[in-house]
C-alpha cells in the first residue's frame, strides 16, 4: 500500500516529536533537572542573570546537550540511510552498513586509536576510510553487465575485509590502554560528544539526509528497472548514484562519532512503512523524525539507568530484535 502525502497534523508531530524528546533528556540522568531549572537555565543565556547554578549551566549546555544534538542526528542519519537502501536495494535486510561503510569507518577508527591520534583525528579517519571502503565496493560490484545484487554482495566481502581488518588491528593493540579504548569504541556510545566533533561530522549528515528529503518522490522509483524509470523521466543511475554518495555520507559521519550503532537503521524504517506505507513522500519525514527520537531515548537510558554508561549499540539490539520480530509476526512479512 503506497499513501500520499502527509496530513498537517503528521508534519506538525514530526517536528514536534523530537524537540519535545530532546527537552524532556536535558533533565533526566544522575542528576535531576526539573522543566523549571531548565527554563531558567535557557533564560540565563540570554538575559545573564546568573539565577541558576553554574553546576546545572555545565550539565546541561556543556554535557547533555551536545549528547542529545548527537543521538539525533545518529538517530535521524541511520533511519533515513537505512529506509534509502532498503528501497535502493528492494531487501527488506538492507541496513547502512549493506555497503560495508560501517566496517571501513571502524576500521578506520581502530586505526586512528592504534596510532595515537586525537578525538578529531579518529574520527576524520574513521570517514575517510569509511567513505573508501564503499568507493571500493562500488568498484568492484558496479558494471554494465552487472545487477545491484552483484553490488550487495561486494558489500558484504568488502565488510568482512574490513572487520577481519579491525580485528587485526586489535591483535597489534597494547591489551593495557589501546585494546579496551578500541573495543570500547566500537561498541557504539555517545559519551565522546562535544559541540568540537559535531562542527566536523554534522555537516555531511545533514547534507544527505537534506538531499534525500528533497528527492523523496523520486526514491520510489529506485526499485524500479531501468526502461520503468526512463519512461517516466528519471536518469536511474544518476539518482541511485546521489543515494548511495548521501546514504555513505550520513552513515559514515555517524560512526565516526559515536561507533557502530545498529539496529535503528533496519527498525525505524520498518515501523514507518507499517504505518504510512511505502510512498517515501511520507516514509522519508516519518524516519527522520521517528529516528531521531528513538535515539534520544535510547540515550537517554544508556546514560541514566546505572552508574556506569551501557554502549547504546547493546540497548538498540536488546530493544531491536525482539521488537522487529514482533513486527514481522504482525505485518506477516515485508513489501515495497
Amino acid at each position: 500500500m503506497k499513501t500520499g502525502k502527509l496530513s498537517t497534523g503528521w508534519c506538525i508531530l514530526f517536528w514536534i516529536l523530537p524537540v519535545l524528546v530532546g527537552v524532556l533528556a536535558l533533565g533526566i540522568g544522575r542528576i535531576w533537572i526539573s522543566p523549571a531549572e531548565i527554563f531558567s537555565a535557557a533564560s540565563d543565556l540570554f538575559t545573564g542573570r546568573g539565577e541558576v547554578p553554574a553546576l546545572t549551566h555545565m550539565t546541561l549546555w556543556n554535557l547533555r546537550l551536545p549528547r542529545i544534538l548527537l543521538a539525533a542526528l545518529v538517530g535521524a542519519g541511520l533511519s533515513t540511510a537505512g529506509c534509502a537502501f532498503q528501497s535502493l536495494f528492494a531487501n527488506p535486510l538492507a541496513t547502512p552498513d549493506t555497503l560495508g561503510v560501517a566496517s571501513g569507518a571502524g576500521f578506520g577508527a581502530a586505526l586512528g586509536l592504534l596510532m595515537g591520534f586525537s578525538l578529531i583525528g579518529v574520527q576524520l579517519t574513521a570517514l575517510l576510510v569509511g567513505s573508501a571502503a564503499v568507493a571500493l565496493t562500488w568498484l568492484a560490484g558496479s558494471g554494465k553487465t552487472r545487477g545491484l545484487s552483484t553490488i550487495v554482495l561486494a558489500g558484504i566481502m568488502m565488510g568482512s575485509l574490513f572487520n577481519a581488518l579491525i580485528s587485526l588491528v586489535k591483535f597489534m593493540a597494547d591489551e593495557e590502554s589501546q585494546l579496551p579504548a578500541i573495543t570500547y569504541w566500537l561498541m557504539g556510545g555517545l559519551h565522546n560528544a562535544a559541540y568540537k566533533t559535531l562542527l566536523l561530522g554534522a555537516p555531511p549528515i545533514v547534507l544527505g539526509i537534506l538531499v534525500l528529503y528533497l528527492l523523496r518522490w523520486r526514491m520510489n522509483l529506485l526499485p524500479l528497472s531501468e526502461d520503468e524509470a526512463r519512461s517516466s523521466g528519471v536518469n536511474i543511475s544518476v539518482m541511485r548514484g546521489v543515494t548511495v554518495v548521501c546514504a555513505t555520507l550520513i552513515t559514515a559521519s555517524c560512526v565516526s562519532m559515536c561507533g557502530q550503532v545498529g539496529w535503528v537503521g533496519l527498525l525505524i524504517p520498518h515501523m514507518c512503512r507499517m504505518k504510512f506505507g511505502s510512498n517515501h513522500l511520507s516514509l522519508v519525514p516519518a524516519s527522520v523524525s521517528l529516528g531521531a527520537a528513538f535515539m534520544i531515548i535510547v540515550d537517554t537510558v544508556a546514560r541514566s539507568v546505572s552508574a556506569q554508561e551501557i554502549p547504546v549499540s547493546i540497548l538498540t539490539a536488546i530493544i531491536g530484535a525482539p521488537f522487529f520480530i514482533l513486527l514481522m509476526r504482525k505485518s506477516g512479512g515485508w513489501r515495497l
